[in-house]
């Protein structure tokens, strides 16, 4: 049974929406202490720490085949976007970026008992719609930005604001499943 190192419900989702059996074991690592001024590495340094701080603590069910930590920013004009603080700062992100491109980046790190762990970052090309302040702020208000990475959710109301994606859809919303696939069947 994979085991998930995340909170997030969208990585639940993608996992059962993809079949694949899993269970939770949130890490508690504590992601503003981790720092990287490139993004990329910022992702996948926040996935592996995940993955190992959950390999550390006692597994609260049966062992794991396989432990899969994930972490998302999105970068925009080289600055990393984790969730925004607060409404003001999901606003301030939405005036920035819409009619602009932006590049979501995952971190995902697999461990496997005996094995090496297997580390990567996939990126997605966002590019968000021309939308005016009247849209920014009823997405803003739904709450939604300040629960989500880059400040939006492409499987909920942020996909309304999403022009055109360029490489892993699953990615955008919190893992790629095709590179899972790759690591776990091929």
């Amino acid at each position: 049974m994979l085991v998930l190192a995340s909170a997030s419900p969208a990585r639940r989702r993608l996992l059962e929406q993809a079949g694949i059996r899993h269970r939770v074991q949130v890490s508690g690592v504590d992601e503003q202490a981790i720092h990287h001024p490139d993004p990329r590495q910022l992702v996948q340094r926040l996935a592996r720490a995940k993955a190992e701080a959950v390999l550390a603590a006692p597994a609260p069910g049966p062992a794991a085949s396989a432990l899969l930590g994930c972490d998302s920013v999105l970068e925009f004009e080289g600055e990393a976007f984790g969730k925004p603080r607060d409404v003001a700062e999901a606003t301030a992100r939405w005036r920035r970026m819409a009619g602009r491109w932006a590049d979501l980046h995952t971190g995902h790190c697999l461990l496997r008992p005996g094995q090496a762990p297997l580390v990567a970052v996939v990126s997605t090309r966002v590019e968000f719609a021309p939308v005016g302040e009247a849209a920014i702020a009823a997405y803003v208000a739904s709450g939604e930005p300040l629960r989500c990475a880059g400040g939006f959710a492409l499987e909920g109301r942020g996909g309304m604001l999403i022009e055109r994606l360029e490489g892993c859809v699953s990615n955008v919303i919190g893992l790629s499943l095709p590179l899972l696939r790759r690591w776990l069947l091929d």
